[in-house]
């Protein structure tokens, strides 16, 4: 009897890790495979160099991984699990999950022309000509301390690929490890959030969005979350069911490997708490919005264009793409690639109010908007930008914005100084100490 209950229970326990194996392979593959693609077409970085940084853990590390670069596409494999990606030009690179590929590769992706000017040849923060001397009062041993600190690949800082300070307006450092230079384009992981945010507030100022209204999605028509606005989800404060969790399977890891529709994923979610209450992280929210502002364009051309021609082009941001999902809505909670210099052009954006060059590009007070606290975030969180007024970082002034993204992506922005500091690198949690470099390079501003 005992060996039979043995056995039954084993059997049990067999099928149970099948199927949650079953589960999981999916994003095991579709994270290999997206990630590798991004890696080497939009980062151009090697195969090699992926594998043995980015791609180097959990089961992650164990998936093969086949790079065709005449396709331009990565199939990765695990047990019985294969994913694809592709790569379109201007859009970086889709998973192939939900939509074939023919239906990925059949629309129409207009490829809008950067600025007609080469960057080389313009001077800073329009183009790329950048003073050999720093006009600015800065202490260079103590800001060479803090770069040092940051870069030396221990923990707890380790892992810094590369990192760029300005103080008022002009670039007092730019620094990278050895395999990355300036024209590298870095992942954003969830710093994308607050680009999605500088979206939205220009299709604000084009009178084609109201925040304060309820969503008109009908499926909510009928139950509590008819009352969601693009404002709670912007606060991450819009009651709806969410898990962000990296390390297993959670409703962030399925949606970004194995769901073509991400905001359609989220926007399925339940209610859970009442809206502009609760705060709740969550990246399917992102995508959502995301959606919601491609319905404001009468084609698919047009909301691809968008990014491109109301805000790169505007600010200078030449290298940026912003990648969109299986169905071909922007990933706004995760998938932006950009250089170090265009990553501090969108800084000085919000550093200067939403101004750029004398041109207010995003509404008057959009900026004062984001800044404002979400209810139920403690101080930590404003509309899709990150705060200090809890002093999480407590030697940064409590007026810093920051853009984060997962393994340690920033850019933080003090309006109170004038400084914009930016960090691209791949940390896991508690690997590398952003308070400590924060509090150098302040220091070497006199502070």
């Amino acid at each position: 009897m005992k060996k039979r209950l043995f056995v039954a229970i084993l059997i049990a326990v067999i099928i149970g890790a099948v199927y949650y194996l079953n589960l999981l392979m999916p994003v095991v593959t579709g994270y290999a495979a997206k990630n590798l693609a991004s890696g080497v077409f939009v980062a151009g970085r090697s195969q090699e160099a992926m594998e043995n940084e980015d791609l180097n853990f959990s089961v992650v590390a164990f998936t093969d991984n086949t790079v065709d670069f005449e396709k331009r596409e990565v199939v990765s494999r695990f047990l019985w699990s294969e994913s694809k990606a592709v790569y379109i030009e201007g859009y970086g690179c889709i998973l192939v999950k939900e939509y074939s590929e023919d239906e990925i590769k059949g629309r129409s992706y207009p490829l809008i022309e950067s600025l007609p000017v080469n960057p080389d040849t313009v001077q800073w923060p329009k183009g790329n000509l950048i003073a050999d001397t720093i006009a600015v009062d800065v202490d260079t041993v103590k800001l060479k301390q803090a770069l040092t600190l940051a870069m030396q690949n221990t923990i707890p800082f380790k892992g810094t690929f590369a990192l760029m300070v300005v103080y008022k307006g002009q670039p007092i450092a730019e620094v990278y490890r050895e395999d990355f230079n300036k024209d590298n384009r870095f992942l954003s992981w969830s710093m994308a959030k607050s680009f999605t945010n500088a979206l939205v507030g220009l299709r604000v100022k084009d009178g084609k969005m109201d925040i304060h209204q309820p969503l008109e999605i009908e499926e909510w028509q009928d139950d509590k979350r008819k009352g969601i606005t693009l404002n709670n989800l912007m606060h991450m404060n819009s009651g709806l069911k969410w898990n962000e969790g990296y390390g297993n399977l959670s409703d962030v890891t399925i949606m970004l490997h194995k769901k073509g529709d991400m905001g359609l994923y989220a926007q399925q979610k339940a209610y859970e708490y009442p809206a502009d209450s609760v705060w709740l992280y969550s990246s399917g929210t992102t995508n959502l919005v995301c959606r919601e502002l491609r319905k404001t364009f009468a084609s698919d051309e047009e909301y691809f264009a968008f990014p491109r021609k109301a805000l790169f082009n505007k600010i200078g941001m030449t290298s940026a793409v912003f990648e969109v999902d299986a169905s071909g809505t922007f990933v706004g909670s995760s998938y932006l690639y950009a250089t170090m210099r265009d990553y501090a052009r969108f800084a000085l954006l919000y550093l200067n109010g939403g101004n750029w060059q004398g041109e207010q590009l995003l509404p008057k007070g959009w900026v004062d908007y984001t800044s404002q606290v979400a209810n139920g975030s403690n101080g930590r969180y404003g509309s899709f930008l990150w705060l200090n007024e809890s002093a999480e970082y407590p030697d940064a002034p409590k007026d810093m914005l920051m853009c984060k993204g997962h393994d340690g992506q920033f850019i933080c922005i003090v309006p109170s100084k004038e400084l914009i500091v930016i960090r691209t690198g791949y940390s896991k949690k508690g690997e590398f100490d952003l308070n400590r470099v924060l509090d150098g390079v302040l220091k070497s501003i006199g502070e």
